[in-house]
């Protein structure tokens, strides 16, 4: 009798990208319900994290469900929300760290590596584009790929990351959204690191208004 392969041992999928170069695994951690991302590769099953924001023992399980490869962690900002199970998640998979280095000062852990404007991070079939974007913090930095910008703090669906003395800067965030985000097609995936996705498309009419309101 033929008997249908059960389903329960296979690793849970994740979203697509625009066209399909890597999946991607959103988990909400944490009492700031920061979402943390993990980008695989589909071929090579490489990955990247994007933020280590808190919750360790969690990711470390939803990380081996899913039977990756972990390449790298990489920190959208310095804040200590986005960065909480980073010594416990590096040391578990003896992986490097990359950040802004402007934002180096507020991590008690050394970066391994720089990210820097317009550089590109590659693991597998994945490549993901760096955008310093700072306004929020003067190192925070959004990724892009694949029709997918992993935004951090510097936008969410309704108006841009906080810009609260000393580190933050209004202007600055605001100048970010007008020449980095806001020129990227409509139809891009905005992913923050807090709350729901949205699309540039979705965000970009509201962007003078915000400007107006000083939020």
């Amino acid at each position: 009798m033929f008997m249908r392969k059960s389903n329960q041992n296979l690793p849970p999928r994740g979203a697509l990208s625009a066209k399909g170069m890597f999946e991607y695994h959103t988990f909400s951690v944490g009492e700031m319900e920061n979402n943390v991302y993990l980008v695989v590769c589909p071929s090579t099953h490489d990955a990247i994290l994007i933020d280590a924001s808190d919750e360790a023992e969690r990711l470390l399980s939803e990380v081996n469900k899913r039977h990756v490869h972990m390449r790298m962690i990489l920190l959208t900002h310095g804040h200590p929300d986005h960065w909480g199970a980073l010594g416990q998640l590096r040391d578990t998979w003896g992986v490097p760290v990359g950040m802004h280095l402007d934002d180096v000062n507020m991590v008690p852990l050394t970066p391994n590596f720089a990210l820097t404007d317009d550089q590109r991070i590659s693991v597998g079939g994945v490549t993901l584009r760096v955008l310093h974007t700072p306004g929020h913090t003067p190192g925070s930095i959004c990724l892009l790929g694949d029709g997918v910008l992993f935004s951090g703090d510097t936008l969410f669906p309704g108006g841009p990351g906080a810009t609260k003395p000393p580190l933050g800067d209004f202007p600055a965030i605001m100048r970010s959204l007008r020449e980095r985000l806001f020129i990227l097609p409509d139809t891009t995936i905005v992913l923050p690191g807090h709350g729901k996705s949205t699309t540039i498309g979705k965000e970009r009419p509201s962007l003078d208004e915000w400007e107006a309101r000083g939020w």
